[in-house]
């Protein structure tokens, strides 16, 4: 009885899919990915700032869109900062260790 491997060609498309979008996207790496993350911080205290300018002019007429952005704006600082701190308690352990 002869077995044939059914799944090759679809993990054969992965990889080739894979390695496409790799080469293709050399300048993805962790400094890159960190900077648009950082970006995305930014706009979000960029926009949550907007709406605090438009609600001191009055041109927003609905207060739950402020704090909904200003909460967006804070949860997305906080969780940047947490991210910072477990990186740099990992450089702090990997630097205490014995060779």
């Amino acid at each position: 009885m002869r077995v044939e491997n059914t799944g090759s060609s679809r993990v054969d498309m992965f990889s080739e899919n894979l390695r496409r979008n790799t080469v293709a996207q050399d300048d993805d790496s962790f400094g890159s990915f960190l900077n648009n993350a950082l970006d995305r911080i930014n706009e979000q205290q960029l926009i949550g700032d907007e709406y605090q300018r438009r609600l001191a002019t009055g041109d927003v007429d609905n207060l739950h869109d402020v704090t909904i952005a200003q909460e967006k704006a804070n949860v997305s600082l906080q969780l940047a900062l947490g991210v910072r701190n477990k990186i740099i308690e990992a450089y702090r352990e990997i630097m205490r260790m014995q060779i």
